[in-house]
C-alpha cells in the first residue's frame, strides 16, 4: 500500500521528493569513474550493438572500460564479443570476464550452463541478479562502465536507476513513426530519476548501396532531428544497416571494428571522462586565416586547443610541415591530439585517424574559435559523410541490386 505524505505521495507526485537514497554500494574493490546506461523505450532497436560499439571505441582510446549486461532475459553482449568462459570466483566476489581487447564484461549468459537456456524469472529475481552484478562483482578500477539496459521503463530499469549511480544515458531508437513515443518514454523516465541524457542514436537509419554508395531509407525518412529538437537533445548519431558489422557480431568479433561509428557520443563521453580525470584534452582544427580549412590532406596549419574541465585554457598554431595526409594521423597522435575538426577528408585519412584513436568531426566550416565553442557545448554541426573537395567533377555509377539496375550522378563538391 502506498503511504501518502502531507506534501504529496511516494508514487511519484511532483511535490514529494524521497529523501532516502536506494543507491547500493559496489564491491569494496570496485572504483568506477563514470557509469553510462544505454536505454530504449522498446526492444529490437540495437541497444546491445550501440553498447558494444561505444565500449569498443572508448576502450581503443585508452580508457579502462567495462560492460554490465543488464538485459537479463535477452543477453547478447557475450555473443557479440565472442566470450564463452565463466567468471572466476574470488575470496569475496567474482571477477568479470575479459574480452580480447581488455574490456571487462559480466552477463547472465556467462553463468548459465548453456547460452541458449531461457531465463524464466520474475522481475524481483531479475532485479536481484542485477544488484549482485553491481555489489558482488569485483570490477576493480574502471574509467567508464556501460550498462546495456533492459528495454522499456518497467520494474527492472527502475531498479537499475535507483540502485546504481548512473551518470547519464544514451537513448537508442529507430527511424519509424513511433520513434517520438519511444524516445519520450525513455526521456521522461530519465528526467523523473534526475539522470542526464548524453545523446540519442538512431539505429538502422539507412543502408548504403554497395556499388554507388547511395543511402536507401528502408524505414522512410528520418525523424530524429525533429525529435531531438523537441526534447532539446543536441547530440545525434545515425547508424546504417551494415552487413559487415552484423557479420562481426555473429562471429563474436565486434572489436575488429576500427572506425568510429558513433562520433558524437564517443566525443561526448570522452569530454565527460577528461573532466573527471582532470586530464587535458587536445583538439586540432585544420586552420587558415581564422577559419576551418576545407581540405584535411592539404592543410598547412592546425590550430590546437588545450581543454581542461570543459574550457579552453590555451591554443597554438602548429605547422603541418608539408606532411602528407597518410602521415598526418601519426603526427597528430604524437602531439597528444584527442579530436580532429576539419572540412573535407578522404576515406583513407579517416581510417588512419581512427587507427590512431582520434575522433573526427568532418564537414565543419566557419570561424575556428566559434566551432570550438560549439564543440564544447555539444551543438557542433558537421557532416560525417563528406568527402574531399579537390575533385570538381561528376561521376556516373551504375549498380545492380535486387534484380534492378540503377544509375546515380554524384557531384564531388
Amino acid at each position: 500500500m502506498v503511504e501518502h505524505k502531507e506534501q504529496g505521495c511516494s508514487c511519484g507526485g511532483d511535490s514529494y521528493k524521497e529523501n532516502k537514497s536506494f543507491i547500493e554500494q559496489p564491491h569494496k574493490s570496485t572504483k568506477i569513474n563514470k557509469i553510462i546506461g544505454i536505454v530504449s523505450g522498446k526492444g529490437g532497436v540495437g541497444k546491445s550493438l550501440v553498447t558494444s560499439l561505444l565500449a569498443n571505441a572508448i576502450n581503443k582510446k585508452g580508457y579502462k572500460t567495462a560492460i554490465m549486461d543488464a538485459d537479463i532475459t535477452g543477453p547478447s553482449i557475450p555473443k557479440i564479443f565472442g566470450i564463452t568462459q565463466k567468471p572466476i570466483n574470488g575470496a569475496d566476489g567474482f571477477f568479470p570476464v575479459l574480452s580480447k581487447d581488455g574490456i571487462d564484461i559480466m552477463s547472465i549468459n556467462l553463468l548459465l550452463d548453456k547460452e541458449t537456456d531461457p531465463v524464466i524469472w520474475r522481475g524481483p529475481v531479475i532485479a536481484g541478479i542485477i544488484k549482485q552484478f553491481w555489489k558482488d562483482v569485483i570490477w576493480d578500477k574502471q574509467d567508464v562502465m556501460f550498462i546495456d539496459m533492459p528495454p522499456g521503463t518497467g520494474d527492472v530499469p527502475l531498479t537499475i536507476f535507483q540502485s546504481i549511480p548512473i551518470d547519464g544515458i544514451i537513448i537508442v531508437t529507430s527511424p519509424q513513426d513511433l520513434v517520438s513515443m519511444i524516445v519520450e518514454k525513455a526521456f521522461n523516465m530519465a528526467k523523473m530519476m534526475n539522470i542526464s541524457i548524453l545523446g540519442i542514436v538512431e539505429n538502422m537509419s539507412y543502408v548504403k548501396c554497395p556499388n554507388c554508395n547511395k543511402e536507401i531509407k528502408i524505414f522512410g525518412e528520418s525523424k530524429i532531428e525533429e525529435v531531438a529538437k523537441k526534447f532539446n537533445i543536441s547530440v545525434i548519431d545515425k547508424l546504417p544497416i551494415d552487413t559487415q558489422i552484423a557479420q562481426l557480431c555473429d562471429n563474436g568479433e565486434i572489436e575488429k571494428v576500427s572506425d568510429n561509428k558513433l562520433v558524437n557520443n564517443v566525443a561526448n563521453i570522452e569530454k565527460l571522462l577528461v573532466c573527471i580525470k582532470g586530464d587535458k584534452m587536445k583538439v586540432a582544427v585544420t586552420y587558415e586565416n581564422g577559419e576551418v580549412f576545407q581540405h584535411f590532406g592539404h592543410t598547412e596549419n592546425f590550430k590546437v586547443y588545450t581543454i581542461e574541465k570543459g574550457k579552453v585554457v590555451s591554443s597554438e598554431i602548429i605547422s603541418s610541415n608539408g606532411t602528407g595526409h597518410e602521415s598526418l594521423a601519426g603526427m597528430l597522435k604524437n602531439l597528444g591530439i584527442n579530436t580532429l575538426i576539419c572540412g573535407g577528408i578522404g576515406g583513407g585519412a579517416k581510417e588512419a585517424l581512427a587507427q590512431e584513436g582520434l575522433t573526427v568531426y568532418p564537414g565543419t566550416s566557419g570561424n575556428a574559435d566559434e566551432v570550438i565553442k560549439s564543440f564544447l557545448d555539444g551543438t557542433i554541426k558537421y557532416n560525417p559523410n563528406i568527402q574531399c573537395s579537390h575533385h570538381n567533377n561528376e561521376e556516373e555509377h551504375s549498380c545492380n541490386g535486387g534484380g534492378k539496375s540503377c544509375s546515380h550522378h554524384h557531384e564531388h563538391n
